[in-house]
């Protein structure tokens, strides 16, 4: 069993230590131990190996929270949480535009009406003073993204949901142990959504997610929403499944509430339990590639990458490592700097995604939209270019290079292709060689 890390900077840790604890392929001989464990107990209509109570028992240790609510994706987890604020048509939800359209989508999806506040330049996370001058009578909730993983501005955000009586539900799908002010985010508002995604620090065989809070009340009511609306079901860890006398005999009325099935198979949960116990590692070897592309990056002087920007009082835990191109200073655009990126042996270069606001589905929105619900009386009714206006501009810019290799020599291909790249630019002016 891999020892929890007492630090996870990567200035205090050594990189072979590090990468000596990630399998190649994600998969580890604890997440097979577990997944035998599930295997030989079987299947059936109950929970095998006790693996749903047991992961959901651990990470709600890992984050020092009372209660984690396992879900099938990071999307049910969100819908799951706003379900049970009881948040729906009439109401509004403010969210970032700069930010998988899914933290939008699970807005709709309980019948309100997302509103999209703008982003701070140099963090990329959702703006607080902009999220001040969209708050109506109708708002009640705000969702945070920690972008790329880099916590959100949790002190402003607080004093106007504290201000307006908002629920304050962060979407931490990218960011798993950076901290704020010294606390881990996660264990800031009303509840915290985590994504176990494939692409995610951890992962539950390809998808999976979980909510953490620390209120029993609002726990066992994301749980119920979770999974069918179930009228007995608890907070307490691995409760997704109804006691044998009780579902068996013809009295028991079932449903209380209509609820969604979200719930995390057994193997999924044997995966994640086995991911859980080195998480301390995936994220210390995020931080490490991180350092590595900075270096890179501080070794060539090169002046057009403007390395990600870090508040002194924030940890970052780099689901990615995000860069500000200056198309102008390079002399060449972003899909030509990609494309060099590439051929000297880059494995690829992402782009932000296009301002949820922007998407085709919130350009042409049509009157069944929960903004033409009788019920609401708010005056978001179409979402139009110039409403987010820092996003706008710096979504052409962003080069978020990946974060997730498991070996050492795929981290040194990439920071190598980094520093070619960049020296390729620069042609025979180079002023150092990038080392890995």
């Amino acid at each position: 069993m891999i020892s929890p890390l007492v630090s996870a900077d990567p200035t205090t840790l050594d990189p072979e230590e590090i990468f000596a604890q990630l399998p190649p392929n994600r998969c580890g001989e604890s997440d097979r131990a577990y997944m035998e464990e599930v295997l030989a107990d079987g299947f059936g209509n109950r929970e095998s190996a006790d693996m749903l109570g047991r992961f959901e028992t651990a990470f709600a240790e890992k984050f020092g929270v009372d209660y984690a609510i396992s879900h099938n994706s990071g999307s049910g987890t969100m819908l799951s949480a706003l379900l049970a604020q009881g948040i729906g048509p009439g109401d509004e939800v403010i969210v970032p535009s700069c930010t998988m359209a899914s933290t939008a989508f699970v807005v709709c999806q309980c019948g309100a009406v997302p509103v999209f506040a703008d982003s701070d330049p140099r963090t990329f996370n959702m703006d607080p003073a902009d999220v001040a001058r969209k708050i109506t009578e109708h708002t009640r909730a705000l969702i945070p993204v920690s972008l790329f993983g880099l916590p959100a501005d949790y002190d402003s955000l607080l004093l106007l949901a504290d201000a307006h009586g908002l629920a304050l539900i962060e979407d931490n799908a990218q960011c798993f142990l950076a901290t704020y002010n010294g606390r881990l985010a996660g264990t800031f508002g009303a509840a915290a959504s985590f994504s176990f995604q494939g692409s995610k620090h951890m992962t539950s065989g390809g998808d999976g997610g979980m909510v953490i809070a620390g209120d029993e009340d609002y726990a066992r009511d994301i749980r119920k929403a979770a999974v069918c609306g179930y009228r007995t079901l608890e907070a307490r860890p691995g409760s997704t499944m109804i006691p044998r006398d009780e579902r068996q005999d013809w009295s028991y009325q079932r449903h209380d509430q209509v609820g969604y099935n979200f719930r995390m198979s057994a193997p999924q949960a044997a995966l994640g339990l086995g991911q859980l116990q080195r998480l301390d590692y995936l994220v210390a070897a995020r931080r490490y590639i991180a350092s590595q592309y900075e270096a890179v990056i501080r070794d060539t002087r090169c002046a057009w990458l403007t390395p990600p920007y870090v508040p002194e009082n924030t940890t970052h835990s780099y689901w990615c490592y995000t860069c500000t191109l200056d198309e102008e200073m390079l002399g060449a655009d972003w899909r030509t700097f990609r494309k060099a990126f590439i051929e000297h042996g880059g494995d690829g270069l992402y782009g932000v995604w296009t301002p949820v606001h922007l998407e085709p589905i919130f350009q042409n929105i049509e009157d069944r939209a929960p903004n033409f619900d009788p019920r609401y009386k708010g005056q978001v009714k179409s979402y139009n270019e110039g409403d987010c206006p820092n996003v706008e501009a710096f979504r052409r810019r962003i080069c978020l290079f990946k974060t997730g290799m498991q070996t050492l020599d795929k981290v040194r291909a990439q920071v190598d292709a980094l520093g070619a790249t960049i020296r390729y630019f620069a042609g025979s002016n180079s002023i150092a060689s990038p080392t890995a």
